[in-house]
């Protein structure tokens, strides 16, 4: 696929150990020639914790990305009549975000901009990363599946021994995800084994 032009949204919520696992996606995504938008979290924008400190992810989106971080409501909502982004990416979408998003809930930028995305009927691919997944959260995952321009990275359970209702995106697979989603499809085998 030529990704020259296009320009893709990614944003980031909450599920911090798995920040270093997406950021070689967006290099990746620069790399094939795509124009990536970063936006955040308040979150990520605020918090510190044992996998690295606020200040230094923001860093390092805005020097993968060569581009601000979209980090408020206000910026965020003018993505909406801009139809600036071909693609929406939340990479990792947490169970708060899932269950946000599947009950139209908008309190921050990256869901501000997912509802912008499906205004302009254009795709929005998650990337999902929690602890519940398979909890009180399935229901929120079953009701984004059916939902139209909603698309998923593969996922599958990442330690079904210790944390059996826990599900984490494939998330290497985002290209591939996102290019099946810009054609309207769903990148399939939805399931996957992902272990560690």
């Amino acid at each position: 696929m030529n990704w020259q032009g296009l320009t893709v949204g990614f944003a980031l919520t909450g599920s911090h150990c798995t920040f270093a696992e997406v950021m070689p996606v967006i290099d990746r995504l620069v790399a094939l020639g795509a124009a990536v938008v970063p936006l955040a979290s308040q979150t990520l924008m605020t918090t510190d914790t044992r996998f690295g400190t606020s200040a230094s992810w923001q860093k390092e989106l805005k020097e993968r990305t060569g581009n601000d971080i979209i980090s408020t409501i206000v910026e965020a909502e003018t993505l909406g009549p801009s139809k600036k982004l071909d693609v929406l990416v939340i990479a990792p979408c947490t169970g708060n975000t899932t269950s946000k998003l599947a009950n139209a809930m908008t309190d921050g930028p990256v869901l501000m901009a997912a509802k912008a995305q499906l205004r302009n009927q254009r795709p929005l691919v998650l990337a999902i990363s929690t602890n519940d997944g398979l909890g009180l959260n399935a229901a929120n995952i079953a009701r984004l599946l059916i939902t139209k321009n909603v698309y998923f990275v593969p996922f599958g359970q990442d330690a079904p021994e210790v944390k059996p209702n826990s599900l984490v995106a494939r998330m290497e697979l985002i290209p591939e995800a996102c290019e099946a989603a810009l054609a309207g499809k769903q990148l399939q085998p939805l399931l996957i084994e992902r272990f560690h």
